[in-house]
């Protein structure tokens, strides 16, 4: 597929035109594997991202379906960042306040490891049920465990019977290809409980394209989401969108909604129109041959000065970078604080993950931040090592 090329939008229906291309780039780059042969022989996909120049949606037209096989060894967890644990925590009060969860049953689809669940839970003293085919019973903690039910699969209509005062599914919409149908299925349930509040969190991708935050693009992410496509794709569905915001430092994406009649048929101030999307991806075309070009040079010359860069997050963000860029051996370690993923593989690329405090033996030069919200607590973890390396943030 080339640029330019086009294809149906899975939203609306629409045309989609491709404005941005890889090739051989790993179909899941959360999956932590036990060797560096295996890393290296981790199965590889095409990514041709379209926009739709009637609704502004942007998703992977070459996405295929058939790599979508998450399991336990899909590791995105998270909350080891005291930063991310400040933020979820404000995010989970804010919803038992607003919407009075307080001894009441929440559904959440694509729970992860049930994290956020269980914080919901502990904070109203609700019960919960978390489905997702990555989620592993063993790690919740026993108080948690006597509040919620965790089920390894993916959501399907079979789940259609599990209804509570609250569904939510947060940073699991973008891994959806067949977005609409999949929006209108969770919608079935919600036909008898029309005051189930629905509350949905994804990447925003209007950071990603105005950015070319190519760090961002990655192959599970099917489909990307920016204030207006999503409260489009919800109202089309049959939701009354009552509120739509960002946060993380205009990382995420929230919306709010009731499966009702809408009772106002206004937008929020913070939709964009779908041309402007279309623009934003015709930028991010033109311009960002010109970004990775500056990086791979940039990185060339820190690893020929003798820097040793090291890369600091070893997620989706640092397996798109590197993999985007074409580097490995010019990055002299990657580190996170992760305990799950210390010791295993990045996909694609083959780099251990090691745990912070091997920086000491590696003393870099140069620690590239793959997340810019974590530049307060990488540098004070940097300086209880007594390391002073340059921080660069993507």
């Amino acid at each position: 597929m080339r640029d330019g090329s086009t294809t149906d939008c899975k939203d609306c229906g629409g045309s989609m035109e491709v404005f941005y291309e890889l090739q051989g780039i790993p179909v899941h780059s959360c999956s932590m594997l036990n060797n560096r042969q295996e890393a290296l022989e981790f199965p590889l996909g095409e990514l041709c991202l379209g926009v739709c120049i009637r609704c502004g949606f942007i998703a992977n037209v070459a996405y295929d379906p058939g790599h979508a096989a998450y399991s336990a060894a899909y590791e995105d967890q998270q909350g080891f960042s005291g930063t991310f644990n400040e933020f979820a925590r404000q995010l989970a009060v804010d919803l038992v306040d607003r919407y009075d969860l307080h001894g009441k049953h929440l559904i959440e689809i694509g729970c992860g490891k049930g994290d956020f669940l269980s914080l919901l839970c502990e904070l109203g003293d609700n019960t919960g049920v978390g489905i997702d085919p990555a989620c592993n019973p063993d790690r919740l903690d026993p108080s948690a465990a006597a509040r919620i039910r965790l089920i390894p699969e993916y959501y399907s209509e079979k789940h259609a019977g599990e209804i509570g005062d609250m569904v939510l599914t947060r940073h699991t919409l973008e891994h959806i290809y067949e977005v609409r149908q999949f929006v209108d299925m969770v919608s079935k349930p919600l036909r008898v409980q029309p005051n189930t509040v629905v509350f949905i969190e994804v990447p925003d991708a209007g950071r990603v394209v105005r950015g070319m935050a190519f760090e961002d693009v990655y192959y599970e992410h099917c489909s990307y989401f920016s204030p207006g496509t999503l409260a489009r794709l919800l109202r089309k569905a049959g939701y009354d969108v009552v509120d739509v915001a960002l946060d993380y430092g205009n990382q995420y994406l929230l919306l709010w909604a009731f499966f009702r009649k809408p009772r106002s048929k206004s937008s929020f101030p913070i939709e964009e129109a779908p041309h402007e999307m279309v623009d934003a991806a015709q930028r991010f075309s033109s311009g960002i041959g010109r970004k990775l070009d500056l990086w791979r040079q940039e990185i060339t010359r820190m690893a020929e000065e003798g820097m040793r860069p090291v890369i600091w997050g070893s997620g989706s963000k640092c397996v798109s970078f590197m993999t985007t860029l074409g580097i490995g051996e010019e990055i002299a370690a990657v580190v996170d604080i992760n305990p799950h993923r210390h010791g295993r593989y990045l996909p694609g690329v083959g780099k251990e993950v090691m745990p912070p405090e091997r920086l000491v033996d590696v003393d870099p030069g140069v620690v590239i931040v793959m997340n810019q919200m974590y530049l307060g607590e990488i540098a004070d973890s940097l300086r209880n090592m007594c390391l002073q390396p340059e921080l660069v943030t993507l």
